[in-house]
This record gives structure tokens, C-alpha cells and sequence, in this order.
């Protein structure tokens, strides 16, 4: 017998398996077999593929109803009630429950990131101011004292309203430097020429007892202004020299009593004096950008002319014109 002959025919290694033969590793598993984990799952198989009935594809798993992603769920993929366009990441986070927020509020995106604050240095207005208020504290002491004869009151008046206009003009100057002290003390001063003026060129009845009371009004005004203008020495000097001037220009047109009149006009040239020295020593430190005569600076008001941009910046945000209100 010989050793070379033909096998004998049956399956062999590269065949097909017959049914129910589970010996091959590539072949296709039998109904209900979870020996391959590369095959297809069988119905009601716990298999992670997508393909079989019950898995992450199919009903109840996770894309599913019911699933995470099924309706009522709370992501953006399945149809649900809530579901929606996305936040837009522009407009900022939503507001969280109970925040006390309306319905139908429009939130706005947060801009701090691309806003500019814009500040543009001026020559300071302050010398023109003070430097007003001496020349018409000239003029007004000289007719009190008795220098103009009483037909020069309208001359007098005529010299002294152009005033209004120069410090009003300083005032607005001064509010857009953020000086809230200056601008203010500046617009009371030009509201006080004004009338004065007008009363001396009208020669209206009784206009010297009003004027009387008007100053003394503006006794009141300056004893408050003197209580936050310490740091500005210069500036509560001229306030300091001015409150006993109103207190006699007022007693004196209630009173008729002409040594009031008199002592009036006399401290109008003091007046006119510390005005004048204010005026150039302000006009001396802004051309040279430092201090040449003496003003007596003392906490913010020498940080806001020795300190660097930092203190000059300090609090903008805050700041009248920047906040959203006054």
C-alpha cells in the first residue's frame, strides 16, 4: 500500500464549518454564542456595537428614547420640549434660577475688554478764573468804597459782567477736567456777577437790600465750600478772605449802614489781591509743570500734581461721565 496517497476528502482547515461547528475563530458565531467579540451581537446581547437591537444605537440605550439623548433629556440632539438654539457665548451665562431676573430680559455681552475711556489734556482754567474774580473785585470794592461816584454804578456794572461769561466758561472747562470743587465754586461766583450787574444797570427798586440777602445766601454757600476745599489751600484762601466780604456787602444792604459799605469794599481788595496771587502761581506751575510759588497742596490735590498716570487713572470707572449715572 502506498504512503502518497490522496487524503481522504472532508473539511480541512481553510474549508467552510459545517453547521453548528463552533471551531473556527473567524467564522460567524451561532445564534445566542458570545464567544467572539468581534461578531455581531446576537438579539438581546449586552454588546457595546451599534448594530444590534438593544445596544447603544437602539431603543433604551443612550441615543435612545429614554436614553440621555431621548426626549426630555437635557441634551441639544433628541426633540425635546426644552431643546432649543444653544446659548450664544457672546451674549455672556445665563442667569441662574431664582437670580430675580424678569422673563424677556436682554442680556447684554460683557464689553469691559473693548472699552476705551478717552481723556484729553487742556491748558488749566483755574488762572483765568481767579484772575476774573480780582479784576471785578477791583471794581465793585472801589465804587463801595467810595473811589466811582454813584453815576459810575453802571460803568461799574458794565465792567463787571463780562465776569459771568469768563468764569462760566471756567466752570465748564473745569467740570470736563473732573474737578468737581473748582467748577462748582467757579459757576457759583459767575451766578454771582450776573444779578449784581444787571441791578446796578436796571437801578431796580430795593435792589440793594435784595443783594444784601443774596450775599448773604452766598455767606451759607462758601462756609460749606470751606469745609472740602482744605486740600487746596489757595483755593480756601480766596473762600476764607471772601466769606467776611459777603457777610458785610450783605449786612450792609439790609442795614444801610455806610461803614459796612466801607469795610465791604476794603476786603474787596483783599479779595482781589489773594486772587491775583492764586492766579499767576496756578499760571506758573501749568507752564512749568511743577510748583514755582507756593499753594499750599496737601493730600489728593498734591497726588493729582506729583503722582504718576496710575494716580491720575485711579477710580475712572467710577467717575461721573463713566458711570452710568450721576
Amino acid at each position: 500500500m502506498s504512503t502518497d496517497s490522496a487524503p481522504a476528502p472532508g473539511p480541512g482547515p481553510d474549508s467552510t464549518p459545517a453547521p453548528g461547528d463552533d471551531s473556527a475563530s473567524d467564522s460567524t458565531p451561532a445564534p445566542g454564542d458570545d464567544s467572539a467579540s468581534d461578531s455581531a451581537p446576537a438579539p438581546g446581547s449586552a454588546s457595546t456595537s451599534a448594530s444590534g437591537p438593544g445596544s447603544a444605537s437602539g431603543p433604551g440605550s443612550a441615543s435612545g428614547p429614554g436614553s440621555a439623548s431621548g426626549p426630555g433629556d437635557g441634551s441639544g440632539s433628541g426633540p425635546g420640549p426644552d431643546s432649543g438654539p444653544g446659548p450664544d457665548p457672546a451674549s455672556g451665562p445665563a442667569p441662574a434660577p431664582g437670580d430675580g431676573v424678569g422673563p424677556g430680559r436682554r442680556f447684554e455681552p460683557d464689553l469691559r475688554s473693548m472699552t476705551r475711556i478717552n481723556l484729553r489734556p487742556i491748558a488749566s482754567p483755574m488762572p483765568l478764573g481767579f484772575f476774573t474774580i480780582a479784576i471785578a473785585s477791583v471794581m465793585t470794592g472801589c465804587l463801595q468804597l467810595g473811589i466811582f461816584g454813584e453815576e459810575a454804578r453802571a460803568a461799574v456794572a458794565f465792567c463787571v459782567l463780562p465776569a459771568f461769561v469768563l468764569q462760566l466758561l471756567v466752570s465748564f472747562l473745569a467740570f470736563g477736567a473732573r474737578d468737581v470743587i473748582a467748577a462748582t465754586l467757579m459757576a457759583v461766583f459767575a451766578g454771582s456777577w450776573l444779578p449784581y450787574s444787571l441791578i446796578m444797570l436796571t437801578g431796580a427798586a430795593d435792589g440793594l437790600r435784595v443783594l444784601g440777602v443774596f450775599n448773604l445766601a452766598l455767606l451759607c454757600f462758601g462756609a460749606l465750600m470751606t469745609a472740602v476745599t482744605g486740600p487746596k489751600r489757595a483755593l480756601w484762601l480766596v473762600l476764607a478772605v471772601s466769606l467776611p466780604r459777603w457777610a458785610a456787602t450783605g449786612l450792609a444792604g439790609i442795614t444801610g449802614a455806610e461803614w459796612l459799605t466801607r469795610t465791604s469794599g476794603a476786603l474787596g481788595l483783599v479779595v482781589a489781591l489773594v486772587a491775583m496771587y492764586t492766579a499767576f502761581a496756578l499760571m506758573l506751575e501749568d507752564m512749568r509743570s511743577e510748583q514755582v510759588l507756593p499753594i499750599g497742596r496737601s493730600g489728593p490735590a498734591h497726588l493729582a500734581v506729583e503722582g504718576d498716570l496710575a494716580v491720575q487713572l485711579r477710580n475712572l470707572e467710577r467717575q461721573a461721565g463713566v458711570r452710568r449715572t450721576l
